[in-house]
C-alpha cells in the first residue's frame, strides 16, 4: 500500500512496484483520461505531470510515483473552469478524435511552466513526443502560443 497525491487528493493504492502508473491511475483510481496508446513511451497518449514534469505513464513504475504530485487532464481544471491550455485547445480546435489530446495538453502545460513564452520552434521540440494521428499540429501549435498569451495575461 503506497500514498499518492493525485489531483490534489491523497490516495491510497495497493499495486505491484513496478505496475506502470497509467494502469493505477486507470484502473485503481477510475481516471481514465490519461489514455493507453503504443505503451512504449513512444507516442505521449499516457503523460501526465510528476511534479510538473511531463511523463509516460506507461513508463513509469508505480513506485516512482509515490511521494510525488502527480496530475491528470482531470486535476487541471479549477474551480469549475478549464485550465487556459485546455480553453486554447478548444478555441483552436485541436482535437478531432481526441485520444491524444490529454497527453498533449500535459505536455503542454509542462512546457509553457518551463519556458512562459516559448518560440514556435520550443513548442514543435517540446510537443515532438506527442503523436496526433488526426494531424491536427498546427492547431495544436497555434492552441499553446495562445495559451502562452493568455497565461501572461491572467
Amino acid at each position: 500500500m503506497a500514498v499518492l497525491m493525485v489531483n490534489g487528493k491523497e490516495q491510497q493504492v495497493s499495486a505491484p512496484p513496478d505496475e506502470p502508473l497509467l494502469w493505477v491511475l486507470r484502473e485503481k483510481l477510475d481516471l481514465t483520461g490519461t489514455k493507453y496508446g503504443c505503451g512504449e513511451g513512444q507516442c505521449g497518449a499516457c503523460t501526465v505531470l510528476l511534479d510538473g514534469k511531463a511523463v509516460r505513464s506507461c513508463l513509469t513504475p508505480f513506485s516512482a510515483a509515490s511521494g510525488k504530485k502527480i496530475v491528470t487532464i482531470e486535476g487541471l481544471e479549477r474551480n469549475g473552469a478549464l485550465h487556459p491550455v485546455q480553453q486554447a485547445f478548444l478555441a483552436e480546435e485541436a482535437l478531432q478524435c481526441g485520444y491524444c489530446t490529454s497527453g498533449m495538453i500535459l505536455s503542454a502545460v509542462a512546457l509553457l511552466e518551463k519556458s512562459p513564452q516559448p518560440s514556435d520552434d520550443e513548442i514543435v521540440h517540446s510537443m515532438n513526443g506527442n503523436i496526433c494521428r488526426c494531424g491536427t499540429y498546427p492547431h495544436i501549435v497555434a492552441a499553446v502560443r495562445q495559451a502562452a498569451h493568455a497565461t501572461q495575461k491572467g
